[in-house]
């Protein structure tokens, strides 16, 4: 009889923010011997903890096998995440519809009665732990996790040797093939869905079948779909913003100023920091271009242009102060704050005009986006009629909202309809 292999494989993921820059480590253990035989860590984008969990299950299983490819496999799978272990045991159900895929990849890998399931806590976890912290950290700086630089291994526990289950064979297997494993775990890995959404109950086991009517609001069961996850930047400053003057789609068009310009570099480097955004879309505006190309720029992306995040067409107010309007046009100002189906003197665009064409742009936008990170350069009336509508609030609460130059918000949207405000006016990368 030919001898088994024993394996250990230590997995973790990471994600700051939940979902947000996540990223995953593994290692696979001799388990006579305690030695590391492999260990792999990746960045992965905007993602769940759940996600990056099984990414790192997925890769630590895959190394496992690249390693011994013609032995029979005795692997002892050792997480500090319930979930993933108590699902891959069989033991809780899997309904998150993202879930599913991530485990049935994991469930394929080596045959389901070679490897079994062990919850551990994060204290007896820290070298895959540290792998997904050091890859974090890399996606952060914009670069790739390297094994020659890790000290997860050294941070980490000394291992105590399992109990002898049978042979434990060769000891450990050479660099180069090592090498290969975990690039062939990494290629695997890499075939998945990143941009996914939380459980909403990542600890807990989720109930079986139960007949039950539909509920709606918080009560209500989260949405299995990834988000089309919107990071809404302002445009950089032109000579009109500091003296607050009415700017929109029927005016002279102006260009950054010299300020504008380095808001957008300092946005551009923020993004480039972050690495979570994957796609570009800007108004037709030449403010808004000139910022979304100093963004492209730096994160090697193209620019789509999408009509309807246009700013709102103002009129015979294009260019003046608000006290100018108010002492030329003083009435029809009156009428159209209280009004959002009044339009600006001279034959510009109510508020509800510019709702309509704005929510027409995010659903096209959305339905072609979901699951992804889009940075939408644009203006303050499409970005406040944005939230406004994702909130679900009256017309007069644009006025309560303040946007700054620069400033970036963000919104997710589901697929169920559903939305999530998750930040409004931050200006904290300008400082």
């Amino acid at each position: 009889m030919s001898a088994v292999r024993r394996l250990v494989v230590e997995a973790d993921g990471g994600s700051r923010g939940n979902p947000g820059p996540a990223g995953y480590g593994a290692v696979v253990i001799d388990a006579a011997t305690g030695e590391t035989l492999a260990e792999a860590a990746e960045y992965i984008g905007v993602a769940t903890n759940n996600v990056a969990e099984y990414r790192g299950l997925i890769t630590g299983l895959t190394a496992a096998k690249a390693l011994f490819p013609d032995e029979a496999l005795d692997v002892r799978v050792r997480m500090d995440s319930k979930l993933v272990v108590e699902q891959m045991s069989g033991r809780w159900k899997i309904k998150h519809p993202d879930m599913k895929p991530l485990a049935a990849r994991a469930t394929a890998i080596l045959p389901p009665s070679s490897v079994t399931y062990e919850w551990i806590p994060r204290a007896q976890n820290k070298h895959a732990d540290r792998l997904a912290n050091e890859a974090m950290d890399a996606g952060r700086d914009g670069r790739q996790w390297e094994a020659s630089a890790s000290t997860a291994e050294l941070d980490a526990p000394a291992r105590t040797p399992l109990p002898d289950r049978g042979p434990p064979g060769d000891a450990a297997a050479g660099a180069a093939k090592a090498r290969a494993a975990l690039a062939a775990a990494r290629g695997a890995a890499d075939t998945g869905t990143l941009f996914e959404v939380d459980t909403g109950a990542s600890e807990e086991p989720e109930p079986t079948d139960v007949t039950a009517a539909p509920q709606v609001g918080w009560a209500a069961a989260p949405d299995l779909g990834a988000p089309a996850t919107f990071v809404l930047l302002r445009h950089g400053e032109t000579l009109l913003t500091p003296e607050k003057r009415f700017s929109g789609s029927g005016g002279t068009d102006p260009e950054l100023s010299a300020i504008g310009r380095d808001q957008a570099a300092r946005a551009a480097a923020h993004f480039a920091a972050l690495g979570t955004v994957q796609e570009i879309v800007s108004s037709p505006l030449r403010r808004c271009r000139e910022t979304a190309a100093a963004v492209a720029d730096r994160l090697g992306l193209a620019v789509r242009i999408e009509d309807g995040l246009r700013e709102t067409d103002f009129g015979a107010w294009e260019g003046l102060t608000f006290g100018e309007v108010r002492e030329r046009y003083g009435d029809d100002l009156t009428t159209w704050l209280a009004d959002p189906e009044t339009a600006p003197t001279g034959g510009g665009e109510s508020f509800a005009e510019v709702a309509e064409r704005v929510a027409a742009a995010r659903d096209r936008l959305t339905a072609r986006y979901a699951g992804r990170t889009v940075l939408l350069v644009t203006h303050v009336t499409p970005i406040k009629t944005l939230v406004r509508l994702a909130l679900e609030a009256p017309a007069k609460a644009m006025f309560r909202m303040e946007l700054s130059a620069a400033s970036i918000s963000t919104v997710a949207y589901y697929g169920d309809g559903n939305a999530s405000v998750r930040l409004l006016n931050d200006t904290s990368h300008l400082r």
